[in-house]
C-alpha cells in the first residue's frame, strides 16, 4: 500500500484507504482480484480493530483474549477441566500456544495442571475457583463493552455470521 493508504486508526483520513486500494487495483489492470483484496483486506482490518476492542476490555483484568479463551473452554466443560490436546484442537491452535497460554494462566492462579488419571502421557488443566471468577468478571465485560455492541445491527450482525461461516466451511475450518 501507499503512504496514503497506511494512516493509523484515528487518523481522521478523509477517504476509505482500501477503497481508494480498490481502485488502484482497478488501475493496475487486476480487476478480477480488486474486490477479493477489498474484502480480504477489510476483513484483517476489521479484525485489528476488534482485537484492539476486546484486549483493551480485557487489559485492565490481566488477561489476553487468548488466554480468555482458554479460561471460557474450561468454563463450559463438565468438570472445569480438559487434557492440553483437547484444549488445542478446539480452539484451533497449536500445542505450543496452548503451552504458553495454559504456563501463563498457571502463574496467575487461575489454572492448575496435572497429569491426567487414565492417560499419564496427558496432562489435564483445570479450573481454579480464581480462574472461574475472573472468567466471569471478563465475560461480562465483553459482554457489555464489546459483545453487545460490535458496531453493526442485529441484521448486520447475523448476515456477518452467516458470511464468515461459509468462508470459514469454505476454508475447511470445521
Amino acid at each position: 500500500m501507499t503512504a496514503e493508504t497506511s494512516a493509523p486508526a484515528g487518523s481522521g483520513l478523509g477517504f476509505d484507504p482500501i477503497s481508494r486500494a480498490r481502485e488502484q487495483w482497478h488501475e493496475q489492470g487486476w480487476d478480477t482480484a480488486a474486490d477479493g483484496m477489498a474484502a480480504i483486506t477489510s476483513l484483517m482490518r476489521a479484525h485489528q480493530i476488534v482485537l484492539a476492542r476486546v484486549e483493551a476490555t480485557l487489559k485492565p483484568l490481566g488477561v489476553t483474549f487468548a488466554r480468555y479463551e482458554v479460561l471460557m473452554l474450561l468454563w463450559f466443560s463438565r468438570r472445569g477441566s480438559l487434557p492440553m490436546k483437547v484444549i488445542g484442537s478446539r480452539l484451533q491452535v497449536h500445542p505450543t500456544s496452548v503451552t504458553n497460554a495454559v504456563d501463563r494462566l498457571e502463574d496467575a492462579g487461575l489454572v492448575v495442571r496435572s497429569t491426567h488419571p487414565e492417560d499419564r502421557r496427558a496432562m489435564l488443566v483445570a479450573l481454579t475457583s480464581t480462574g472461574r471468577e475472573l472468567a466471569e468478571r471478563a465475560t461480562k465485560a465483553l459482554n457489555t463493552e464489546v459483545f453487545e455492541q460490535p458496531g453493526l445491527g442485529p441484521d448486520d450482525v447475523r448476515d456477518l455470521v452467516d458470511t464468515l461461516t461459509r468462508l470459514r466451511s469454505h476454508a475447511g475450518d470445521f
